[in-house]
């Protein structure tokens, strides 16, 4: 989780609401799934992974979490139609392997997620010290956009390269701060909820700009980073792996 999140977790700022006006619809997934929460910083550890429902963002709505496993999971979230990113539920492998010594690093997805409301699917990926923050957004939709240094006359963030093909997608690359990282986003120019990407390889074109030297990697996270979904949506991961060596 972002060291941003984990501050509103630790100074206790946010607070779900008892119960929602909407009943949920479950998907397919959820109906008979092998752990479930309404809690809004659950977690769940399986092979080698921990899935997080991160409800972190101010103002934010109530939202359940389902897990079949690492892979397999997904949650009903109703966020209200507001601006600003509520919850990042996701599912998490740890790596702690220097850049330098990574001698491979791909990960897969598959993704159902809905045709409405505003949110990305997108890899959220640390080094270890949590001084960079690498977002791959392979689909969005709505009122979502990059963290961005410079933004154009229409108020619209502005790439600092475009076409860039690189870890098997070609993307467009935006850089920024939160002001408590730095933040480089790469956004799909062919949106896909499934794929496959070479993360090492990004890794490494991120350090051929001089944008940071020796890192290492830290945890690899991917999931839906959900700014508003009113009436409560499903969004479901349908598979999710990390592999590396090194």
């Amino acid at each position: 989780m972002k060291r941003t999140k984990l501050l509103g977790l630790a100074l206790g700022i946010l607070a779900l609401p008892a119960c929602s006006k909407h009943s949920m619809a479950p998907s397919t997934g959820q109906v008979a799934a092998n752990w479930s929460s309404s809690a809004q910083y659950a977690s769940w550890s399986n092979g080698g992974y921990t899935i997080y429902n991160d409800v972190w963002g101010s103002g934010a709505g109530p939202q359940v979490i389902w897990a079949n496993s690492y892979s397999n999971w997904g949650v009903w979230s109703e966020q209200p139609n507001t601006s600003g990113v509520k919850s990042f539920p996701n599912s998490t492998k740890t790596v702690g392997v220097a850049l330098s010594s990574l001698t491979s690093c791909t990960s897969s997805f598959n993704v159902t997620p809905p045709g409405t409301g505003s949110y990305e699917s997108t890899y959220d990926i640390w080094d270890s010290n949590n001084a960079y923050e690498i977002m791959l957004w392979m689909n969005w939709t709505g009122s979502v956009g990059p963290i961005s240094y410079t933004y154009n006359s229409s108020g619209q963030p502005t790439p600092v390269a475009t076409n860039v093909n690189v870890g098997g997608h070609t993307w467009n690359v935006y850089k920024g701060s939160n002001g408590s990282n730095a933040v480089f986003s790469f956004l799909c120019t062919s949106q896909t909820n499934s794929g496959t990407v070479d993360i090492r390889a990004i890794l490494n074109w991120i350090k051929s700009q001089g944008w940071f030297g020796s890192i290492t990697l830290g945890k690899v996270q991917f999931g839906f980073e959900i700014t508003s979904s009113p009436s409560g949506l499903n969004f479901d991961c349908n598979s999710y792996s990390v592999s590396y060596g090194g």
